[in-house]
């Protein structure tokens, strides 16, 4: 199998995969921790809250406006108060989206290093809390950053195409999700409203939809100009589209997510990210359960997987509709099969982009 890429655009592939920073990176391992500032922040919309440990103990706790400004004021009070440089700070907040813009454009001004965690793993790594408010919260999260240090992962910021690409994918998220609402109310309210009262509501839902279906072709064309202006972007689509069952929102939305395959470099790893890998639950006499997925997952890519493998089950042929109905034929749970269809399109995402070359199934 060799499609014979121009070898400029090769290269290019090959420089992004080594060289492209990834949204995590490999574990920290500076043996000098012991001189380390450790600061959990607590995010929020329109605030944050710090709490600093040094040597275990807590030796500062402020609040801050969520600004650029304000937190680059804040940090820099740090280093002149005990004395140190932006390097011997550990910055942990759970990852909370956008909310957390600001933090990460003040770290790396100060040149701090910042640790995202996924709020599950901190939740789940601090037991039971018998309070919860603002200045309780930050403080755990320095506690985990000190105690799971060795796993500490740093961040750094998307390029500004993927970082493009998010936004736009979010706005456009939210659009379908209420052009979704506004059509099953239009469906469902039909035989339970005074027809004129329906009639004008229906006029007012229209305009309203087809001003959303605008914006969600406005944003859509966007993201193709984006990803179009970059050759990586644009080949790794390409890439991901020969694979049956992934569309042009699935392949979009799984290069935002792997930060253009850089952010993981496995698909187990992605697996366990999106809820597609089950794990098996055993405990004491409970040794015949069942392996199931965990609900600690990225839940829009779960979704977008969970819909390009029923996609598949549609098809009139294929390979992977040829091994959805052996396995349904051998007696196998049709939502376990669904879910081994979910993990196969993913390997496949991989495996394509790691060689570069489209899919080209085995099976006519």
């Amino acid at each position: 199998m060799n499609l014979g890429p121009d070898s400029r655009l090769t290269s290019i592939v090959k420089v992004v995969r080594l060289s492209s920073s990834p949204f995590f990176i490999e574990n920290f391992k500076d043996k000098n921790m012991e001189n380390f500032y450790f600061i959990g922040v607590d995010v929020s919309k329109k605030k944050l809250d710090f709490c600093v440990m040094f040597e275990g103990k807590v030796v500062h706790e402020e609040e801050t406006a969520n600004h650029q400004n304000a937190i680059m004021a804040l940090l820099h009070q740090f280093e002149e108060d005990y004395g140190i440089a932006g390097g011997q700070m550990l910055v942990c907040a759970e990852h909370t989206g956008q909310y957390t813009f600001p933090l990460a454009c003040a770290c790396k001004a100060v040149e701090c290093k910042l640790w995202l965690e996924n709020p599950a793993e901190i939740k789940y790594s601090s037991g039971v809390q018998r309070g919860k408010n603002d200045k309780v919260d930050a403080k755990r999260i320095a506690i985990y950053a000190k105690r799971f240090q060795d796993r500490v992962q740093y961040y750094e910021r998307p390029t500004e195409d993927i970082e493009r690409l998010k936004q736009l994918e979010s706005e456009r998220t939210l659009y379908v999700t209420d052009l979704a609402k506004y059509k099953g109310q239009m469906k469902d309210q039909k035989d339970y409203m005074p027809r004129k009262l329906y009639e004008r509501k229906m006029k007012r839902l229209q305009t309203l939809m087809d001003d959303l279906e605008k914006a969600i072709q406005a944003i859509t064309y966007e993201m193709d100009e984006v990803i179009a202006s970059c050759p990586v972007l644009c080949r790794q689509r390409e890439l991901l589209m020969s694979i049956d069952g992934v569309g042009r929102v699935v392949a979009t939305n799984m290069i935002i997510t792997t930060e253009a395959f850089t952010r993981f470099d496995d698909p187990r790893k992605f697996n366990c990210y999106a809820g597609v890998a089950p794990f098996s639950y055993s405990s004491g006499s409970s040794q015949h359960s069942k392996a199931r997925v965990s609900h600690r997952a990225d839940k829009v890519m779960k979704r977008l997987l969970h819909l390009a493998a029923v996609a598949v089950t549609h098809r009139i042929g294929g390979e992977l509709k040829k091994y959805y109905e052996r396995k349904v034929a051998e007696g196998k749970n049709k939502m376990s099969v669904i879910n081994a269809l979910r993990a196969k399109i993913v390997a496949r995402m991989f495996a394509v982009i790691k060689r570069n070359e489209k899919y080209k199934p085995i099976l006519s």
